[in-house]
């Protein structure tokens, strides 16, 4: 793969979101040590490794949900801490569990969602029950609207928490198994979408088995016997 010079502005442009000597010890056992890696507008990074290599650990620390860690996490060039603010507004997180209310249908999930973002503070209800219609249309979800969701089937659980990628807009996304449970028409168009958000200058950090078809924009870090090799060819360096 050719490599382009990097321009002077570019050099001064601090990454989005960087690591530098992060370590985690879980009872009494090193998931991972002195990691470092860096992140850029536009780009990809999938975290691999076996089973309790620390992969849904590494994801809740650069989430702000993990403190309990050696090292840094960076925003922009300034430690998360010291940006708490501006860095929890710019990332949205999914879990490995979808995180919905079975008892509540996917559009009232999609609204009680709507409430503990910003989005109630710039829209009126109408607006915001109109996106939400639209985020769940996006993701195959159109006629199951007003369903519980407890009735719906687990690929359909999680197409209502991967709605949320569509409704609120966040400069990072950090993924945890999003491909989970998910058909093959679901999985292109959630790849796709992954590889749209790049192209607009966002960036996403996730776990997942899934091998992308275009690898342009991605980068693969692996913890566990191999930690910290990368490629952003998508093979082992």
């Amino acid at each position: 793969m050719s490599i382009q010079p990097v321009s002077d502005e570019a050099r001064c442009v601090p990454p989005l979101l960087a690591v530098r000597a992060l370590g985690c010890e879980r009872d009494e056992r090193w998931l991972f040590q002195t990691l470092d890696f860096s992140l850029a507008a536009g780009e990809i990074l999938q975290i691999e490794g076996p089973n309790g290599s620390g992969k849904t650990t590494l994801l809740k620390i650069l989430s702000g949900q993990f403190h309990d860690h050696e090292g840094e996490v960076l925003w922009q060039g300034q430690p998360a801490s010291r940006v708490r603010d501006d860095f929890l507004g710019s990332l949205l997180y999914l879990g490995h569990q979808p995180g919905i209310k079975g008892t509540l249908t996917a559009l009232e999930n999609l609204a009680w969602y709507q409430a503990l973002g910003d989005a109630a503070s710039s829209r009126n209800a109408a607006e915001r029950r109109s996106l939400a219609w639209s985020a769940l249309d996006a993701v195959g979800l159109a006629g199951f609207e007003d369903v519980p969701a407890q009735q719906l089937s687990a690929g359909q659980q999680r197409r209502i928490a991967l709605a949320r990628l569509h409704l609120t807009p966040r400069r990072l996304w950090v993924l945890d198994e999003p491909f989970t449970a998910i058909d093959i028409d679901g999985v292109q168009a959630l790849e796709a979408l992954l590889l749209a958000h790049a192209e607009r200058g966002g960036s996403v950090v996730m776990t997942t088995h899934h091998r992308f078809s275009d690898v342009s924009r991605l980068r693969r870090i692996g913890l566990g016997q191999r930690a910290g090799a990368e490629s952003r060819e998508g093979a082992w360096a």
